[in-house]
C-alpha cells in the first residue's frame, strides 16, 4: 500500500482536492523530522528512534509499504543504503586485518554460526528447510546503517565503535554472497549444481567489483580536482553514487555490494583519509530520514501476527550466536570481555539491509519469499526501535562516547 503515489488515492472529503504525492512525501518528512527532534531532546535516544516511530504510526494506521519494496519507496531506500554503505565502506581498513587476523575470524565466525543458530533453531521449529535457509541468509546482516548513523550522531570514537563498523560491512558483503549463493540453489531444483551456482556467485561479485572500482576510480578522480568540502562537489558524488546502484539495478547486479565495495576500494587504495559531510549535505540527510521511516514502516500487524513465535525464536538464535562467537574471541583480538560484550550488543540491529535481501528474494523467487517475510519482517520490526538504544547503551558500556552523549545515555538508565 505504503507508497508516495498510493497515498494520493486514499479517499478525501467531497468537494476537496486530494493531495498529490508530493504533499505526503513532504508530510512524512515532516513528521519524522519532528519525531527524530522530540526524541532527542526529551529521552536524549538517537533520533532515528524517532523517525523509526513515526513510521510506526503509519504501519499502525495500515499505510505501510506492500514487500517486496518498490517504486518510490525502493528507490529512496537503495539510495540512502548507498550513501550509508559508500560512507562506511570508505572509514574501513582492511590493512587492520592483516596485522590483527582474529579479528576477520571474529567475523567470520558470529556471520556464520548466527546463521547456523537461525536455521537450526528454524528448522527445529519445524519450518520448510529452504525458508529456514533464506531466513539464516537474511539474518547475518547487522544494520550498517543503523550503527553509522547512532555512531555519528552521537559522535563516537573508539576501538568498539572502529570495530563495530569493521564488522558490520563484512557480515553484510557475507550475507549478499550468502544469498546469491542461495539464489542459484533453489533455482536449479531439487538436484543443485554447485558448480553453476559457484560460478553464478563469481559473476555477481565481480561483476559488482567491476562497477565498484569504476565508481571508486571517478570519485577518487574528482577528490583530487575538486573540494570535497564544497556543497557542488558533494552533490556530484552524490550523483555519482545514485547512478552507479542504477546501473547495477539494470545489470542485475547488488545495490548492497557495489557502494560499500566502492567505497572499500576508496579506502583501502591510499592512504588518504575519507571525510565526507555528513549523508553527503541536505539532500543526503533527507533520504537517510526517509529511509528509516519506511523501515519503520514496513510491519502491519497482520504479518507480526504470522511472524510470531519463529521470529522471536530467530531473534533470540541470532543475538546470543554473535554475542558468544564476538566475547569467546574478544581477548585474541586484542579487546576487553567488556569491550567483547559491547561489541556483540552493537550487532543486534536488523534493519533496511535485509529489506532490500528480501525484496530481492522476491523478485527471483516469490514464493519462497512469501513463506519468509512474516518472520522476517517482524524481526525487523521488533528490531528497529530497540536496536538503536541497544547501540547507544553498547559504545557507553565501551567507553566510546564524548562525555555530553554518555551522560545522556546513562540518564536513560
Amino acid at each position: 500500500m505504503f507508497d508516495f503515489e498510493s497515498l494520493a488515492l486514499i479517499a478525501w472529503p467531497a468537494g476537496l482536492r486530494a493531495p498529490d504525492a508530493v504533499f505526503w512525501a513532504a508530510l512524512l518528512l515532516v513528521a519524522g523530522a519532528l519525531a527524530g527532534e522530540v526524541i532527542a531532546r526529551t529521552s536524549r535516544l538517537p533520533r532515528l528512534v524517532g523517525y523509526t516511530a513515526a513510521g510506526c504510526v503509519v504501519a499502525w494506521a495500515g499505510l505501510g509499504p506492500d514487500m517486496p519494496l518498490a517504486g518510490t519507496a525502493r528507490l529512496v531506500v537503495d539510495v540512502a543504503l548507498a550513501l550509508l554503505l559508500f560512507e562506511i565502506g570508505s572509514r574501513v581498513r582492511l590493512r587492520w586485518l592483516r596485522f590483527n587476523l582474529a579479528l576477520f575470524w571474529t567475523s567470520l565466525a558470529e556471520a556464520s554460526l548466527s546463521a547456523v543458530a537461525v536455521f537450526a533453531v528454524l528448522y527445529w521449529l519445524e519450518v520448510p528447510t529452504m525458508t529456514a535457509l533464506c531466513c539464516a541468509a537474511l539474518a547475518i546482516p547487522s544494520s550498517a546503517a543503523v550503527a553509522g548513523r547512532v555512531a555519528m550522531e552521537l559522535g563516537a570514537e573508539g576501538q568498539v565503535t572502529d570495530r563495530m563498523i569493521l564488522l558490520t560491512a563484512l557480515n553484510t558483503l557475507f550475507a549478499v554472497l550468502a544469498l546469491t549463493l542461495l539464489e542459484a540453489w533453489w533455482h536449479a531444483g531439487e538436484a543443485p549444481d554447485v558448480p553453476a551456482a559457484l560460478i553464478h556467485l563469481a559473476q555477481s561479485f565481480f561483476g559488482s567489483l567491476v562497477l565498484a572500482a569504476l565508481l571508486a576510480a571517478v570519485v577518487a578522480v574528482v577528490a583530487r580536482r575538486l573540494d570535497l568540502r564544497n556543497e557542488s562537489s558533494v552533490l556530484l558524488v552524490l550523483g555519482l553514487v545514485v547512478l552507479a546502484i542504477t546501473a547495477a539495478r539494470a545489470s542485475g547486479l547488488s545495490t548492497l555490494l557495489v557502494p560499500l565495495l566502492a567505497g572499500l576500494l576508496l579506502r583501502n587504495t591510499t592512504d588518504r583519509p575519507w571525510v565526507w559531510p555528513r549523508h553527503f549535505g541536505t539532500a543526503g540527510g533527507v533520504v537517510v530520514l526517509m529511509l528509516f521511516v519506511i523501515v519503520g514502516a514496513s510491519w502491519s500487524p497482520a504479518v507480526l501476527a504470522a511472524g510470531g513465535l519463529a521470529a522471536l525464536a530467530l531473534l533470540v538464535a541470532r543475538g546470543l550466536a554473535k554475542g558468544l562467537a564476538v566475547v569467546a574471541l574478544a581477548r585474541p583480538a586484542g579487546a576487553t570481555l567488556r569491550q567483547g560484550l559491547a561489541l556483540g550488543v552493537t550487532l543486534m540491529p536488523l534493519s533496511a539491509t535485509t529489506l532490500v535481501m528480501l525484496s530481492d528474494v522476491y523478485a527471483s523467487a516469490p514464493a519462497l519469499a512469501e513463506s519468509v517475510m512474516p518472520i522476517v519482517i517482524t524481526a525487523v520490526a521488533v528490531l528497529e526501535l530497540l536496536g538503536p538504544v541497544a547501540v547507544q547503551f553498547a559504545l557507553r558500556l565501551a567507553g566510546d562516547l564524548p562525555p555530553a552523549a554518555a551522560r545522556g545515555a546513562k540518564a536513560l538508565q
